[in-house]
């Protein structure tokens, strides 16, 4: 009896660990990605790539990204980086972000197919593809903000 008892306090235990930890797991989500854009908010569910086999993948081959979605390219660290649209099969907004969150270059409606380069023409740390035209459709410009769990904004 005493051993039934003792396994059912491990198992509270463990249980409010776990309640515990489920805000701070919220705050630190990788989908969840916010543009703040001329005092609007647009939010994006975006995949995260952060190895380099993910980063050449990236969204080659799909065939639809829903408006509200992306892919999230963080290098790691900041570097001029350059894309290229080859085995693409939709258009393509890349916004190009500094370290501190802040978009600095933004190429509109990379063709699909083009093996012709996009570079970030400054160094970057992450590289947000969201559907082509989005960015001009909310209004989103060089110099607004990007909030996600890997950014770390300026002070």
């Amino acid at each position: 009896m005493l051993t039934l008892a003792s396994s059912m306090r491990n198992a509270l235990a463990i249980a409010a660990v776990l309640v515990v930890s489920l805000p701070l797991a919220a705050c630190s989500d990788d989908s969840r990605l916010v543009i703040n854009s001329d005092g609007a908010s647009h939010e994006f569910k975006v995949e995260l790539v952060d190895t380099p086999e993910s980063r050449a993948q990236g969204l080659m081959y799909r065939q639809e990204l829903a408006d509200d979605a992306g892919m999230l390219f963080d290098f790691l660290d900041e570097r001029p980086v350059s894309f290229w649209m080859r085995n693409t099969f939709i258009p393509l907004d890349m916004l190009f972000i500094s370290a501190d969150g802040v978009i600095r270059t933004i190429h509109v409606n990379a063709i699909p197919h083009d093996p012709t380069s996009i570079p970030s023409q400054v160094p970057v740390q992450f590289v947000l593809e969201i559907p082509g035209g989005r960015s001009k459709e909310l209004g989103i410009e060089p110099g607004d903000t990007v909030e996600h769990a890997r950014i770390k904004a300026a002070n």
